[in-house]
């Protein structure tokens, strides 16, 4: 049983009242247009929450406590997913940074992230998703420097009015896979550095996701990150504190659909009482709290081995997995309960339907979850 602490309960409260106030009014409007929440993160960095694991040195809160963030992001992803996406991946940049970086790096990003200027992770290209070894993006000495080119596709927080530094996986030495591979700190600022094209998606509409594009961006030697040939290492170290938020996310997906679930049935009207009168009704409910709390466990069992310093690879691809299951049964549950209705856009649920299905499908598809389960099984 985990019992939070109680600046824990403390995060927590901060974030659900603005998750449920403001964040939540803005949630339908950015999902029509799809534009960047700029005002849902501004309250959220007022409020601490874009800092809050970065050390107080650097202008954070100085918390240094996974499972908060993992509350965090559990609580606006109760109402919007997109805003939750954002900061997910902002607090994976940083993670990195403040795990790997030199303190010049530190000293250079942490404070420009704590004020709210958002951090990305460019991984992912045409050719290397599961397999993140097959990087085709290339990074070639000169001088002291390093001169990059390629492309990224699918990053997130890098949106026209959005990103601002980027840990970048680039090949080093051709022809030996993984450890070939260097991540950077690159600049949204950088020369030759460049957004593409922006995804038009089905579901967490205003959280952009593009094209990064590296034409002949030069990098000095200092912007390396993690060492020489430890680029895919050192992203494959992040993305379990990755694949926690993905969790997280999709926990505050499944509850917030169990809410408007349970608030449509006490409201709907049928041949005298209220749907959720009826023991069909009342056994999806039933279902959806035991998908979502089940899903809830799981990821803070890997967020507390991940905070105390311990392995958690296998727990974080669980979590993620299970979660995001747990959320696409939920919001297909929920949807059910509101019948036609659910179909149409004039309730929450149809739009936390289409942000639920990316959630098996990034930071690591369910596939890949398994492949590291069972790996870790036939190993022993």
């Amino acid at each position: 049983m985990f019992e939070f602490t109680q600046e824990q309960l403390a995060i927590q409260e901060l974030v659900r009242d603005i998750a449920q106030g403001p964040i939540k009014a803005n949630a339908e409007r950015i999902d029509k247009t799809g534009a960047f929440p700029k005002e849902n993160i501004d309250l959220l960095t007022e409020a601490g929450i874009t800092q809050l694991t970065i050390p107080e040195e650097f202008g954070g809160t100085g918390m240094d406590d996974e499972i908060a963030k993992a509350i965090a992001v559990a609580e606006i992803a109760r109402t919007c997913a997109s805003t939750a996406e954002i900061i997910d991946v902002h607090y994976l940049g940083t993670d990195i940074l403040m795990r790997r970086g030199t303190e010049e790096q530190k000293a250079k990003y942490l404070p420009e992230a704590a004020a709210g200027k958002l951090a990305g992770f460019a991984l992912t290209e045409p050719g290397a998703g599961t397999d993140a070894s097959g990087q085709k993006t290339r990074a070639v000495k000169d001088g002291s420097d390093y001169i990059i080119n390629g492309a990224k596709c699918f990053i997130s927080n890098l949106g026209p009015e959005e990103g601002n530094h980027f840990i970048c996986v680039a090949v080093t030495e051709p022809g030996i896979g993984a450890k070939g591979t260097t991540a950077f700190l690159v600049d949204r600022s950088m020369p030759g550095l460049s957004c593409g094209k922006v995804e038009d998606k089905m579901g967490i509409r205003g959280a952009s996701v593009s094209e990064l594009i590296l034409e002949d961006v030069r990098v000095p030697e200092t912007a390396i990150i993690g060492g020489i040939g430890n680029g895919v290492r050192t992203a494959l170290e992040g993305l379990d504190g990755g694949r926690i938020g993905i969790a997280s996310q999709a926990c505050g997906v499944a509850y917030g659909a169990l809410d408007e679930a349970i608030k449509y049935s006490g409201e709907r009207i049928q041949f005298g009482k209220p749907i959720n009168a009826n023991q069909g009704i009342q056994w999806y409910l039933a279902e959806m709290k035991a998908q979502a709390d089940m899903a809830w466990l799981l990821t803070l069992r890997a967020a507390a081995l991940r905070q105390a310093g311990k392995p958690c690879t296998v727990e974080a691809a669980l979590a993620k997995w299970k979660a995001a299951e747990a959320a696409g049964t939920c919001v297909d549950l929920a949807l059910q309960i509101h019948g036609g209705y659910g179909y149409m856009k004039d309730y929450p649920i149809e739009r936390m339907y289409r942000d639920a299905r990316i959630l098996r499908i990034y930071e690591g598809t369910s596939e890949a979850q398994k492949m590291v389960i069972s790996r870790a099984l036939l190993k022993k």
